[in-house]
């Protein structure tokens, strides 16, 4: 059967369709079609791109359990929302009469993150970790996934943490005491550690933390931290020392994960994923490593269709979301970073994740002192930012000191230290490290303006961020990449 995976109702809205083959066939973010970051709800912008009029669909699967998650707003104070207690309630409301004769499943938070990557992973056997800021009740789980004789997916859940005790509660609570939006900037928060001393991490974690291998804390950090202990400490020290605590916590978990002895690969999953300088440590813990690119509740859209499938899904790329038709523009996008240094591109199918991968990108030279400053002047944004590499698969260790065990890097989730910083100045952070996004010889168009780009100069790389409007989502088609050029002059390719 045909079947669409929903995650919407609270925020990061995304649709996934899968085919009665396991063909992921789409997977897109609301708020690339209503232009509202975070959108909490399904458009019919997203509907009409996952679901031609030609593709019937058979089943909807919700990523959590709607009355398991009011239960527990009650529990903290948040109150109950009468018309949001079963999933029939919410798939109403969000799809609004579509699909009348489908039937619809819903499925537990944090295994909707879990099947989301072991379903697209390369292991028949693999430990999942999933790390969040909440779920129904679940914060922290861990689990043994395998395959039946009959190819069906199975879970064993292994241990687990719960509300009020969340490590992603705790990162957004720092976020917010930096004067930054919870939920949302935790990525800044992050970028902003390396302007840090970490040296207070000591002292908040006697006060924050009350047992460090339950990862339990002492307060309800869901309602911020309180934070008179942290006296005069700059942002910068905040959140470099909140950092190294964040670190040393999933260190904890994975040492845990990997002590079960389920499996020496790992799968890694929840928003909590998505913080790529925590990444790097990984490979102390496990031999192989896969981080869907999707990890947050977005990607359990594709999660919940998965758990309805069953099985192993064929997993090719991030490319799923909207498609701007015809070949990638590399002699045009050569000619004008030969030119200027900067350029956008809009071509083909957008990204899946929260991360630029080459399809709706902004490209720049990264050899030139003053490109990282341009940049952040055309996109708006502060200047302390790190902007990401993307390399030559078969060049990248000479560049870049790789992380080990990663399956790939091909989808900027973790940091690298730069080899010869002063040679790339544009893609290295004041810490030395790069985000780095390898792209092997797969036939695609980022793949192509790589080595055309090698030709022409001598460098494997290119700056890579996302082409977006600041406070507003990616690109996504090709009115949005005119808006673009409109607003900021720079060229965007289709």
């Amino acid at each position: 059967m045909n079947i669409l995976g929903i995650s919407a109702g609270f925020h990061d809205a995304a649709a996934t369709v899968i085919n009665s083959r396991g063909d992921i066939v789409f997977a897109g973010h609301a708020e690339r079609y209503s232009k509202k970051k975070n959108d909490a709800d399904i458009n019919l912008g997203l509907i009409w791109d996952a679901c031609d009029e030609n593709f019937a669909i058979d089943h909807v699967a919700y990523y959590e359990t709607p009355w398991k998650k009011q239960l527990r707003q009650w529990y903290s104070g948040q109150g109950i929302e009468w018309n949001k207690l079963t999933t029939k309630q919410i798939l109403e409301q969000q799809l609004k009469g579509f699909f009348p004769t489908a039937s619809h499943s819903c499925h537990s938070h944090h295994l909707s993150h879990a099947a989301g990557g072991f379903q697209t992973s390369p292991y028949d056997r693999a430990t999942v970790v999933v790390i969040d800021a909440i779920g129904e009740w679940d914060t922290i789980t861990i689990w043994g996934a395998e395959y039946d004789r009959q190819g069906r997916a199975r879970y064993r859940r292994l241990w687990a943490q719960q509300y009020p005790h969340s490590l992603g509660l705790f990162y957004s609570a720092i976020t917010k005491r930096v004067g930054l939006h919870p939920l949302d900037e935790e990525y800044i928060t992050m970028g902003m550690a390396a302007y840090g001393r970490d040296h207070y991490h000591h002292v908040m974690e006697a006060v924050l933390v009350r047992d460090l291998e339950e990862i339990e804390f002492g307060q309800n950090l869901h309602t911020g931290v309180d934070d008179e202990f942290m006296g005069s400490l700059s942002n910068e020290d905040i959140a470099a020392s909140a950092q190294t605590l964040l670190e040393r916590l999933i260190g904890n978990i994975m040492q845990r994960a990997r002590d079960f002895k389920w499996s020496t690969n790992l799968v890694y999953q929840g928003g909590v994923a998505l913080n790529c300088l925590a990444n790097r440590t990984l490979g102390n813990y496990f031999d192989d490593i896969w981080i869907m690119p999707c990890p947050g509740d977005a990607g359990s859209s594709l999660g919940a269709a998965a758990l309805a499938y069953g099985k192993r899904l064929h997993w090719h790329n991030a490319y799923l979301g909207h498609n701007i038709p015809g070949p990638y523009p590399v002699d045009d996008l050569v000619r004008h970073l030969l030119d200027t240094g900067i350029v956008g591109v809009a071509s083909g199918r957008a990204e899946f994740g929260p991360r630029a991968l080459g399809n709706r990108s902004l490209l720049a030279d990264p050899r030139g002192k003053e490109i990282k400053d341009r940049v952040n002047e055309i996109k708006r944004r502060q200047k302390f930012r790190p902007f990401a590499p993307v390399v030559l698969a078969e060049l990248a260790d000479q560049y870049f000191d790789m992380p080990s065990g990663w399956h790939t890097h091909s989808y900027m989730q973790s940091v690298a230290r730069c080899r010869e910083p002063d040679l790339y100045p544009a893609i290295c952070h004041v810490d030395g490290t790069s985000r780095v996004q390898t792209v092997g010889p797969d036939g695609s168009g980022i793949r192509q303006l790589l080595e055309a780009w090698y030709v022409q100069t001598g460098c494997p790389m290119l700056l890579n961020t996302s082409l977006n409007i600041r406070g507003e989502p990616m690109v996504n088609d090709r009115a949005d990449a005119d808006r673009f050029e409109m607003l900021y002059g720079v060229t965007v390719y289709s």
